[in-house]
Parts: structure tokens; C-alpha cells; sequence
């Protein structure tokens, strides 16, 4: 009993030993495998692969072969390289915005801003990004200039709401790069919701295209009325007025900035200096507001109106500063509802309706009122302009509180524009009816009324009220008050007197014809 005992407590003992031993190895060699699973799990990530997969894995060599083997090392990670035509003093390449943007800065499509590169397909890019997103902004930064040629900001896919930032600088190519017979240098075109703001500047480059224009030669149609002092003048100059106009432009001079068939666009804040023509154009555009903006072209630039409305209504100019070389506002054919106010003009031609009905067309102009406007220096002040032979009508026209010094004339109906050398008589004009003018007040340096109608079609409806005008003699010869074919009346008396105005209608005031009404 006593050695079975012993024998058992032995043979138990010793199967302990056994089974200890086994399963100290089984452990050792579950460590080895976890460490080369992990090792195998981690091979993307090459620093935490090499420490920890590495170590154990040299553990679990020495225990079961005593000499550890060496392991292929993974290849070394590169960073990705830049494209070839990416110099590396370039910088970082830009990249567009991402997924869900809606801000796209011309910088990120690659333009350079260094006013020597052209960047004109990093703005055509820019904008297709933005076109895609409802209320977007295309960015255009400050502290950079931007070298752009010809370009269309176009519909009618576009997303409503964009905003066209202008913080930078924008210039033109020299004529010669981009050629002649162009129309427009910028277009925006049938958008919805177009707004154009910021601090920055639209810089035309004019002169490249004036010094072409023959500037002997007088630029509009009143300039026969002024002469200089040390000229001879005749006591009744003849009427109407003509012009020399050459009228040779030397080919198509492009607008800076034109809208065409857009609904609801703003500009605001922005310059529009030296345009080869026209400065700002509206054409065919619903609900127009422009504020708070300004155009700088000097006095002896041909052609270069400050904004010009064309077959466009509900139009709103206002808190503006126009400085240009022809009429600081065009109203032409098709426009209805425009208030101008709060507008500084000066260089420039005044705020002009017309010309309308050249070569025998028809026009329409009604609802315009411009009040609260300052005119310094300028040829014209207000003004209406029609060619012989035109049909149509405007009516419904307030000038008041106008602001004048020193304007050469100050208040100006003239039915028989001309802007050649010579045209020929016809008796079709385009009608004019319900004219006022109240409080105009200012200095003059020529003649300070010069009302000139069509003698088959008198104008009708002409009041002025509170009419001020002082004359300045510095280098003109002055005339008085001139009217033609006018009637109307004067509801205050006036300075000068304008005694030339035929109180009523006129006794037989033939109607145009059907295809003359609007």
C-alpha cells in the first residue's frame, strides 16, 4: 500500500513535468505566430511594420531555429513626384475647389495674376465651375493683375445667383493680339441673377484703339455750335445743327464690360477705366441695378460711353461717378422705366436719349427720369438726339435738380442729329412728347437752350420749370436760347428768358403713321 502510494504520487508528479513542458512550448509558439501575422498585417505602414513586426519576428527565430534568417525589406516610401511641366519654383500645383464648393478663385484654375501671362483660360474655367452652382462667387482676388482677351461669361445653363467678384485688377491684350472687329471684350450673356461687385478695377487699354480716330474731325452733332473766340461766327447760325463727322472708325472697337439678355443683374463697387469704346452695356436685359461704381476715360476719348442702355427696362442707376469721352449715360432704342439719380457727370457728353431712328428705324423710349445728377465740364447737358426719317416715339421724360458748371449746353432737343457730313432731309420723325425739365441750374459756356424739331413733327408737351442758367464767357462765343417746332409751356419764369417757346400745340400737328406707334 505504502510503495503503490509512492509510485502514484511520483507518476503524478512527473505526467505535471510533462504536460508543463508542452504546453510552454505550445505558448512560445502561439507568440511566434501572432508575431508574424502582424507583422504580414502592417507591411503598408512602413515604420510601425519594422519596429514591431521585425522584433518579434526575431524572436520567434531564435526560439525554434536558434539563427535568425534575414527578411526582404520592403521598398522605401517615395513621395509622389511632380508632373514634368511643373517646375518645382513654381510651388504647390493649384487644384480646383472641392466636391460642394461655392467659391472658385481664378487662382486655383491656374491663373498666374502677374499681369504678364495670359490668363484667360483660367477664367473661362473658374467660371464653368461656377456656373454649376446655385449663389456661387467666382473669385477674382485682390493684389493681383490678370492679363484676359476676349471672353463670354455665358448661359442660359447657368445656375441663378452667381456673383463675379472683382478685388484684382483685369486688363486687356493689346489690340493687336486679340484683333479687330470685336463687339465686346467681357460678356456676360442670358444669366438670372448676375451680380458683378467688389473693389477692383476693368482697365480697357484704350488708347492702343483712339489714337486711330481722326480727332480734327468734330465727334458729335452739336459741335458746330461751339466756336472758339478767335473764330469768325455768323450772326443766325444755320439750322440744324450739323456735324463734320468723317465718321471712318477704324474697324469695330470692342465694349469692356456688356450684358446681353440677362434677368436681375447688379454691378457695384467696381472701375471700368479706358475702354476702346463703350465702358458698361445693357442690352436686352431685365431688372438692371448700377451703383456705386465709376468710369475713367479722359474727355478726348472717341466713343467711349460711360453706360449705354439699349432694348432694356426697369433699370436703376444711382451713387455713380462717370468720367468718359462721349455720354456719360445712352438710352437707347426699346428702353422703358429707367431712374437715374445721384450721378456725377464729367468729362464727357451729358446724359443723352438717342440717337434714334438712324437709317429710317423705328424707336421707342418712355419712362425715363434723371434727377439729382451734377454735370461739370461737359459738352451737353441733357439731351434728346434723333435722325431724320425715324419713327417711333419718346415720351414721358423728367429731368430735374439738374447740377450744372460750366457745360457747354446745358439743355438740348435736337431732331435733325447728324453724324456725317451731310444727310439728306425726310419728313418721318420719330415723335416727341412730354418732356420736363425743373431746376436745372448752373453755369453755361455757349447756349444754355438749343431746342431744334422736326418741322413735319413739332415736339409737343415741352415744360420747363425753375430753368437758372448763368453764362460763363471764357473761349466760346455765346448765343441765346434757340427753339425750332417747339410747344409747350413755361410754368415759372426763367434765366435767360426762353421766349423762343411756342405756348400750346401747334394749330395742325399731323400724327405719324400706324408703323410709327409703340
Amino acid at each position: 500500500m505504502v510503495n503503490m502510494r509512492g509510485f502514484n504520487f511520483r507518476s503524478f508528479t512527473f505526467m505535471l513535468f510533462i504536460v508543463f513542458l508542452a504546453w510552454s512550448s505550445s505558448f512560445e509558439t502561439c507568440i511566434a505566430r501572432r508575431g508574424k501575422h502582424w507583422r504580414q498585417s502592417r507591411a503598408n505602414s512602413a515604420s510601425l511594420g519594422k519596429t514591431k513586426g521585425k522584433g518579434i519576428g526575431n524572436s520567434h527565430h531564435q526560439h525554434h531555429n536558434g539563427v535568425s534568417k534575414p527578411k526582404p525589406k520592403p521598398p522605401p516610401h517615395k513621395a509622389p513626384s511632380l508632373p514634368p511641366s511643373a517646375p518645382k519654383e513654381d510651388g504647390p500645383i493649384p487644384s480646383p475647389p472641392k466636391k460642394g464648393s461655392t467659391s472658385f478663385n481664378v487662382l486655383d484654375f491656374g491663373a498666374k495674376g502677374d499681369g504678364k501671362s495670359d490668363d484667360t483660360k483660367a477664367f473661362q474655367a473658374a467660371w464653368a465651375a461656377a456656373c454649376k452652382v446655385a449663389a456661387s462667387a467666382m473669385i477674382v482676388p485682390a493684389d493681383h493683375v490678370f492679363l484676359v482677351g476676349p471672353v463670354s461669361f455665358a448661359g442660359p445653363y447657368c445656375q441663378p445667383n452667381i456673383v463675379f467678384q472683382l478685388d484684382g485688377k483685369i486688363i486687356a491684350p493689346n489690340s493687336n493680339a486679340w484683333g479687330r472687329g470685336l463687339f465686346q471684350w467681357l460678356l456676360f450673356t442670358k444669366l438670372v441673377g448676375i451680380t458683378i461687385q467688389g473693389t477692383g478695377t476693368i482697365d480697357g487699354s484704350g488708347s492702343v484703339w483712339w489714337q486711330d480716330y481722326p480727332f480734327d474731325s468734330p465727334i458729335d452733332g452739336e459741335t458746330q455750335l461751339i466756336i472758339p473766340l478767335n473764330n469768325t461766327v455768323q450772326q443766325h447760325p444755320p439750322m440744324p445743327v450739323r456735324s463734320e463727322l468723317s465718321g471712318k472708325m477704324s474697324g469695330i472697337k470692342p465694349t469692356a464690360l456688356r450684358f446681353y439678355g440677362s434677368f436681375n443683374v447688379t454691378v457695384t463697387g467696381i472701375t471700368i477705366q479706358n475702354s476702346p469704346q463703350c465702358h458698361l452695356k445693357f442690352d436686352n436685359c431685365v431688372g438692371v441695378v448700377v451703383h456705386d461704381m465709376s468710369t475713367s476715360s479722359p474727355g478726348n476719348s472717341p466713343n467711349t460711353d460711360g453706360i449705354h442702355l439699349q432694348n432694356s427696362k426697369d433699370v436703376l442707376i444711382h451713387s455713380t461717378d462717370l468720367a468718359c469721352g462721349d455720354d456719360c449715360i445712352s438710352i437707347q432704342t426699346g428702353c422703358t422705366n429707367v431712374y437715374i439719380h445721384n450721378v456725377n457727370c464729367g468729362p464727357g457728353h451729358g446724359i443723352s436719349i438717342g440717337g434714334l431712328g438712324k437709317d429710317n428705324t423705328k424707336a421707342c423710349v418712355s419712362n425715363i427720369t434723371v434727377r439729382d445728377v451734377v454735370l461739370q465740364g461737359t459738352m451737353t447737358g441733357v439731351r434728346i438726339k434723333t435722325w431724320q426719317g425715324g419713327s417711333g416715339s419718346v415720351q414721358g421724360i423728367l429731368f430735374s435738380n439738374i447740377q450744372v458748371s460750366e457745360v457747354q449746353l446745358p439743355i438740348v432737343i435736337d431732331q435733325f442729329y447728324c453724324d456725317k457730313s451731310k444727310c439728306k432731309n425726310q419728313t418721318s420723325a420719330v415723335a416727341l412728347s412730354g418732356i420736363n425739365y425743373e431746376k436745372i441750374r448752373g453755369t453755361y459756356t455757349v447756349k444754355p437752350v438749343h431746342f431744334a424739331c422736326s418741322d413735319a413733327l413739332p415736339c409737343v408737351d415741352v415744360s420747363l420749370t425753375a430753368i437758372e442758367l448763368k453764362p460763363l464767357k471764357e473761349q466760346y462765343h455765346l448765343y441765346d436760347p434757340f427753339c425750332w417746332q417747339t410747344f409747350g409751356e413755361l410754368t415759372t419764369p426763367t434765366m435767360p428768358p426762353i421766349s423762343c417757346l411756342q405756348i400750346g400745340k401747334p394749330s395742325s400737328n399731323r400724327p405719324q403713321s400706324d408703323h410709327g406707334a409703340c
